[in-house]
């Protein structure tokens, strides 16, 4: 059956439609992993998103149960060159194409991934539309049809739960997490909470946490309520704090600095990013259309920390006057490098010294 890649510029691309039957509009943007798909789809930060990914040949390995970054994915479509004919792996649970349909996403195949990912970076990240047939209807529906800009109500938990362990207590705020967060702080024995997004800053310091973690999600963070900055404030003045992506973006926010969309944003496992303060490189999974301004720190009370080679985008930040740091990009990896997992054993050692500090008060 044939499905249609209609972009808003009016660019049309004729492919074989694969995943669910229904017909999508979403932001479209481009992944340059060459591995990670399942993790990629299952990530909450691609909500409201049509997901293309340039390597040419996806959905070698299947799909198991191991490596879900949520349990029910967001996104609003895939895109692939082509779709492995056939799939092995010890740990395979369904095929791609199942797993599409699986999780009611619709998708294309048999498109040039890589002349479409050149035209987004000539000419920004844009709306398309995944349809059945390619009409005049069709793009003024594409047209007039806005991008939502506020999706972390829907990739957010309803309510609290426990990821109960013996060691530091950490209240996770979800703004649209990925299991793999969970999982590191799983390995360092830490006793979890995870909240909701719109949770406030006496809810969280309830719980009495060691440390707080601010997580990625999707979106715009600038149309994020002003009450989730304010918590953030709140919490840093209190306990130890860590951003991740999301996290990091409202954790400037929360702190004075401001926010801009990137023309087509970083989607990939092998961005170098550079540790001012040690030189240190680390190669790292990024998912992110918006990102800090660099001259916007300024004045403030926040102090950039890392930085990405490629193009000085800031992707790390930290207070001066608090036990406070975020991070740009996803040290947890899954998929990717696992570089940067020491920044959690980095927040440990912040939760023991205020603690220790605390103490000899």
């Amino acid at each position: 059956m044939k499905r249609y890649l209609i972009l808003e510029d009016g660019t049309t691309y004729e492919g074989t439609a694969i995943g669910a039957e229904r017909e999508s509009i979403g932001e479209l943007v481009f992944n340059t992993g060459m591995s990670g798909y399942q993790e990629s789809i299952t990530d909450q930060s691609y909500n409201g998103e049509i997901l293309m990914f340039t390597y040419p040949l996806i959905g070698n390995y299947g799909v198991n149960r191991d490596d879900l970054e949520s349990a029910k994915s967001t996104c609003y479509g895939v895109v692939v060159h082509e779709v492995a004919r056939r799939a092995s792996n010890w740990q395979m649970n369904m095929t791609f194409e199942e797993f599409l349909v699986h999780q009611d996403i619709p998708g294309i195949s048999g498109v040039d991934t890589r002349a479409i990912t050149r035209r987004i970076r000539e000419h920004g990240a844009m709306k398309a539309a995944l349809v059945n047939t390619a009409s005049d209807v069709e793009f003024e529906k594409l047209r007039q049809t806005p991008l939502k800009k506020n999706q972390i109500e829907e990739s957010s938990t309803p309510g609290p739960y426990p990821n109960p362990a013996n060691g530091r207590k950490v209240v996770v705020v979800d703004f649209g997490l990925k299991y793999s967060i969970l999982r590191e702080f799983a390995r360092r024995d830490c006793n979890v909470m995870v909240l909701p997004f719109d949770t406030t800053a006496e809810e969280v310091l309830a719980c009495n946490p060691d440390g707080v973690m601010f997580t990625n999600g999707p979106g715009d963070p600038e149309s994020m309520n002003e009450s989730v900055l304010q918590m953030i404030r709140e919490v840093e003045e209190e306990v130890p704090v860590f951003g991740i992506c999301m996290g990091h973006q409202l954790f400037a926010l929360a702190n004075g600095a401001k926010t801009t969309k990137m023309k087509f944003g970083h989607r990939g496992f092998n961005h170098p990013v550079r540790d001012l303060e040690t030189g240190r490189i680390d190669m790292t999974s990024q998912n992110h259309g918006y990102a800090v301004e660099r001259e916007s720190v300024t004045n403030t009370q926040l102090e950039i920390t890392h930085e990405e080679i490629n193009d000085g985008t800031v992707e790390g930040l930290r207070l001066k006057n608090h036990a406070a740091f975020s991070v740009q990009f996803h040290p947890d990896a899954a998929p990717g490098p696992h570089d940067a997992d020491y920044l959690f054993d980095k927040f440990m050692t912040m939760i023991d010294d205020f603690k220790n500090k605390k103490e000899d008060k």
